[in-house]
């Protein structure tokens, strides 16, 4: 069987969706660490800023990490030819028994 090959803008939007990801956690990041910095500035009680900071921060780069992680992956394994693999194993499977 022949793999046929995606359309260059195909890959083009799925690589820029993974840039936006990237940016908006990035972008939330910094402006947390903004208000932060302006709480203490001025003096303001920094409990909830301080509250909301440890847990968004980590929660929106450990979600774009984990989108990261599966659209390289999943880039990986189509590179490799993870799916004519599979089906090879499973041919192989059945003629053994």
């Amino acid at each position: 069987m022949t793999r046929e090959r995606e359309p260059r803008w195909i890959l083009a939007l799925q690589v820029a969706s993974v840039a936006t990801i990237w940016v908006f956690v990035l972008g939330i990041s910094f402006w947390v660490i903004h208000l932060l910095r302006l709480s203490r500035r001025l003096h303001d009680v920094p409990s909830a800023s301080f509250g909301i900071s440890i847990v968004a921060i980590p929660v929106f780069l450990t979600g774009a990490s984990v989108l990261t992680y599966v659209f390289v992956g999943m880039r990986r394994g189509r590179r490799e030819g993870g799916s004519e693999a599979a089906e090879g194993d499973r041919e192989t499977d059945g003629a053994e028994r």
